[in-house]
């Protein structure tokens, strides 16, 4: 006769009760604050003293990735159960590619927003460990989730989300990010390797983005909008073509003297042949996407962990944006990363607003709520006194 397992003891079942439901998709609030440091470093025209705010804001993310990090370790330890039903919940299981965008986000803007502070060695270093753990865990993440897409969860077309798409955009940072460490690698074999790994990340994440996209677009047509709490998912898709966009030219940048010339030319044809297309995708969904949240909070969408989305991509496109001007030279794409910038700004205000609110009040990190059961309908009865 097999024995049931003895309960847990009341110790263990209430230890940490305040990250049993901290979610991997809280990496998001640091990638947000992390990209709002290194876009701004990007931005032409400096202001006096702004570099000491793009500083501040890196140091921010990277305190919140260090939090993030312990309090995600707590919950691995003391909430096992729930951190296996996040894995095996399709909704939730995307967010893991946070995990890695969140490192890399922090380590890039080591590099370009936090260097000042650290001082060059420190934030090659940073960056170093940072970078390769980041490329690892999104190299993971890219194959595991969809793997238990397939074969353990159970999805329905009408079920395609945005979010489906973090796991698969996490290759594309190490692409756009990688390329800042060349310069620090010994020349020759080692700088090119690693330029050429990037290149390799563009295009495993390009088309396995592309696959998954249009899933997306295809269930916002066929299916109707998002839910409201769900509807700011949709900037996610701005992620990885503002991201591919500063992935083609930052790889660019850093090929002449790396690889070998006729290369090298190649790659900065290829940033305007490819980047200026899908700019002007980036801003198609932009408007559309907007038209959506406008619609979704007329209709009473509040404040979500979700809010978050609209931060990161939007610092993707202004950081491709500034690549476009660069080698483009035309003073509009200046002018639309400004524009850009502005916005990313304003959706970290009220992304962080509500972060702080809802921890003030313990209902981000409660238990989420069960969904109502809808009234069972009454049933009639025939003149015999039968059941109908």
């Amino acid at each position: 006769m097999v024995t049931a397992a003895p309960p847990l003891p009341a110790a263990e079942v209430h230890r940490a009760p305040r990250v049993r439901h901290l979610g991997p998709n809280w990496y998001a609030a640091v990638m947000g604050t992390a990209i709002l440091g290194s876009a701004g470093v990007a931005l032409p025209a400096p202001v006096p003293g702004q570099r000491g705010v793009f500083a501040g804001a890196w140091a921010l993310s990277l305190v919140l990735l260090v939090a993030l990090l312990a309090a995600r370790t707590l919950h691995w330890i003391h909430h096992r159960d729930r951190a296996r039903a996040d894995l095996l919940d399709p909704a939730m299981a995307p967010f893991y590619g946070c995990l890695s965008m969140g490192l890399l986000a922090v380590g890039g803007g080591a590099l370009t927003a936090g260097r000042g502070v650290l001082g060059t060695g420190t934030a090659v270093d940073l960056d170093a460990v940072l970078f390769t753990a980041g490329t690892v865990i999104g190299l993971a993440s890219a194959v595991a989730v969809p793997y238990l897409m397939a074969v353990r969860h159970r999805v329905e077309p009408a079920q395609a989300s945005p979010v489906w798409l973090l796991p698969l955009v996490a290759p594309m940072v190490s692409a756009a990010l990688g390329p800042l460490l060349v310069p620090h690698l010994p020349a020759g074999q080692a700088r090119e390797t690693l330029l050429l790994a990037c290149l390799a990340l563009f295009g495993l994440s390009l088309f396995a983005t592309l696959l998954m996209l249009s899933l997306v677009f295809a269930r916002l047509i066929t299916s109707g909008p998002l839910p409201l709490a769900l509807t700011p998912t949709l900037f996610l898709v701005l992620g990885p073509l503002g991201q591919s966009t500063t992935a083609v030219g930052k790889i660019a940048d850093m090929a002449p003297g790396v690889v070998p010339a006729r290369y090298g030319h190649g790659l900065d044809v290829f940033v305007v042949l490819y980047g200026v297309p899908v700019m002007g995708f980036a801003l198609l969904w932009l408007a559309l996407a907007t038209a959506h949240v406008v619609r979704a909070r007329r209709q009473g969408m509040g404040f979500a962990m979700p809010w978050w989305a609209f931060t990161f991509p939007l610092g993707t496109c202004v950081t491709g944006a500034m690549e476009l001007a660069t080698h483009t030279g035309l003073v509009v794409y200046d002018g639309l990363a400004l524009g850009l910038y502005a916005l990313l700004v304003a959706a970290w205000l009220a992304a962080a607003t509500g972060t702080v609110r809802g921890l003030l009040s313990g209902e981000l990190l409660a238990a989420p709520r069960p969904a109502p059961v809808a009234p069972r309908p009454a049933r009639g009865r025939t003149r015999s006194g039968a059941a109908r």
